[in-house]
């Protein structure tokens, strides 16, 4: 291979992320730009009065939250010790000594939040790794609708009012901005990997509201801190809200521990010559993708994709290995045979019975049985016949025919799985089935 063609073949990895960027990620790219060049020509024109030591105190600590962001599963990204200093910035009432709100112009909080942000970016650019530009901008508009909702009460006098008052406040326009954040973050979660808008929605809320409410409660615990001792109470609330980001992280890194060990089981089948190479990892993306077209849940999800990794798993068991390992090529008993014994590999483990469950009764026809087979169990029999009758091929006469297989055995195969398996073959691209 010449250096030419190395050259050549380099490029389009650098446009890569630009190529890959969606309507929904341009949208929003484009809001934040216009809000911190508002922000920014916004300050220039009416200069307003800064209280330099407190923007410097929020900006550092925001930087600070951006710098050790958080991996969520699911490929997520959050900076809550960063979204505690904006938020908290945005609704500061007061510090000692002052009886007015000590924040009254949302163009500084968005400028400030905006600084902050891209302080804390460049360490993680400088280190490689991704700039992190879509969550830093849902971020900065979730923190801009807090500003913006916050700052018409605050001229309306109403944190003249008891403390009970503000409280309530401060904590109903964090939730909209929560909500804010957890509704964009669905979005362009949506857009990527083409789940339902309203099932995103769920899986993000459901994810994300322990660490909102974490967030959420140090929020509020600053704005009123600050009244009582200033901003040096963000020293002091560092080392809890990095105990907090630690558990979530651990959480996360459990996760993933367990995606990583079921893939390295999903090879032990391949890797003994009783399936073909990426028959397991085609069979799981297949059956994931066809899991999301059908709307279910993350969680359901997760268990697919173990389950369809470790399909085969029961096969270690056969003398003879089957042909190609396609069991689509041994009769009812053999498959069922195979599935009870995959199911009970993986029931040693004690802590994957449901993904247990879906090994066990993919065998089972979709119609005629009862109980019937979960969702599950029948998106991996379909997602599993369909590889051993194409492969890695993206042949679409081939992918026809397998399908007008499928879709003429409606007791063996769920008609609304072929239905979704359809749309999905349709858009198999090789490099990612």
């Amino acid at each position: 291979m010449s250096g030419e063609t190395i050259a050549r073949r380099a490029a389009p990895a650098r446009m890569a992320y630009w190529q890959a960027l969606d309507s929904g990620r341009i949208l929003l790219m484009a809001a934040s730009a216009m809000l911190v060049i508002a922000a920014f020509a916004g300050m220039a024109a009416l200069r307003p009065t800064v209280h330099v030591r407190v923007a410097l105190a929020f900006g550092a600590f925001i930087a600070f939250g951006e710098l050790f962001r958080l991996a969520l599963p699911g490929g997520r990204e959050a900076a809550p010790i960063a979204m505690v200093g904006a938020m908290a910035y945005a609704m500061l009432l007061r510090l000692p000594g002052q009886r007015g709100p000590i924040t009254y112009d949302v163009l500084l909080v968005v400028a400030v939040a905006a600084i902050g942000m891209a302080v804390g970016a460049l360490p993680h650019i400088a280190a490689g790794r991704p700039a992190g530009l879509t969550g830093m901008c849902t971020r900065l508009v979730a923190v801009s609708c807090v500003a913006f909702i916050f700052w018409p009460i605050v001229s309306a006098g109403l944190f003249r009012l008891r403390w009970e008052v503000e409280f309530a406040v401060i904590a109903v326009v964090f939730l909209v901005g929560w909500l804010v954040d957890a509704l964009v973050g669905a979005l362009i979660r949506a857009d990527d990997v083409g789940a339902r808008f309203s099932v995103a929605v769920r899986d993000e809320i459901r994810l994300q509201w322990p660490l909102g409410l974490s967030v959420g409660a140090s929020v509020i615990i600053a704005v009123f801190g600050a009244e009582q001792i200033g901003v040096m109470e963000l020293a002091v609330f560092i080392g809890p809200l990095l105990v907090t980001q630690l558990a979530f992280r651990r959480y996360a890194g459990i996760r993933a521990t367990y995606l990583q060990t079921v893939r390295s089981l999903a090879r032990v089948t391949e890797v003994a010559g009783y399936v073909e190479t990426g028959h397991s990892r085609r069979v799981s993306r297949l059956a994931v993708a066809v899991g999301r077209g059908l709307g279910l849940a993350e969680p359901e999800l997760l268990a697919l994709e173990y389950a369809a990794l470790m399909h085969d798993i029961g096969q270690l068991s056969l003398r003879d290995p089957i042909p190609g390992g396609a069991t689509l090529l041994v009769g009812p008993d053999d498959r069922e045979r195979i599935a009870k014994l995959g199911a009970d590999v993986i029931r040693q483990a004690r802590v994957l019975n449901d993904v247990a469950e879906l090994v066990q009764y993919q065998s089972r026809p979709a119609r005629g049985h009862d109980p019937a087979p979960p969702l599950g169990s029948m998106i991996i029999k379909a997602a599993n016949a369909f590889d051993d009758m194409v492969g890695g091929s993206t042949d679409r006469n081939r992918s026809a025919a397998a399908l007008e297989r499928m879709r003429l055995d409606p007791m063996e195969y769920d008609a609304g799985v072929v239905a979704v398996l359809t749309d999905v073959a349709a858009r198999r691209v090789p490099s990612r089935l």
